[in-house]
């Protein structure tokens, strides 16, 4: 079984910010393989299925962000897999440009709350992730009101791709390509002329 978490905040007021990329890109997964993601189980809404050949379980912890841990650690306990080779985190990240993915085998929280969470009830830096971009937030902004502001159109046009680039990533991840998936995704993307 391989776990992919998609991190966000729980509630029709967070759809569609920042913040909750981790879920849209869990929600395109789901949409894309027909996986339905609307078990309640360790405090998240969890779903199976198969995707690219392999067992998966999608995973949208139902904590808030910065308690998302609590939702992961139950889940890791549960389904007793190896965190370095079957666990996979996605999540925002306000250094990388809009739509932007930066995939990594491991590393440390970098600032994001929830992965620090994930850290400390997990007790481990060394599991997948795959950062999303959504742009740094601007000089007068509070980090937090950034983080929980929606996007732009051109902006989300621009989170489609990086959603797609996202799932692309994940098909090969799962396989256990994740240097072939970095090789191919952490590329800088241009945006598209408008």
């Amino acid at each position: 079984m391989f776990i992919i978490a998609g991190l966000g905040n729980p509630g029709k007021e967070y759809e569609g910010t920042r913040h909750n990329v981790g879920f849209d890109v869990i929600d395109r997964l789901a949409d894309q393989y027909n996986i339905s993601v609307e078990e309640r189980k360790h405090r998240a809404f969890c779903g199976k299925g198969i995707i690219a050949g392999q067992k998966v379980l999608l995973v949208k912890p139902q904590t808030y962000m910065n308690l998302s841990g609590e939702s992961i650690r139950s889940v890791l306990e549960y389904y007793k897999v190896n965190e370095t080779q079957e666990f996979l985190v996605v999540f925002d990240d306000v250094s990388l440009d809009v739509g932007q993915i930066r995939i990594r085998k491991k590393g440390s929280a970098g600032g994001h709350n929830g992965i620090k969470n994930i850290i400390a009830q997990t007790g481990t830096t060394e599991f997948q992730r795959i950062k999303i971009g959504v742009g740094e937030k601007p000089k007068q902004h509070d980090l937090a009101d950034y983080v929980l502001g929606h996007f732009s159109r051109a902006e989300r046009e621009q989170m489609e791709e990086g959603y797609d680039r996202a799932v692309k990533a994940i098909e090969l991840m799962v396989n256990g390509q994740v240097d072939e998936a970095m090789n191919e995704y952490n590329k800088k993307v241009n945006p598209k002329e408008s």
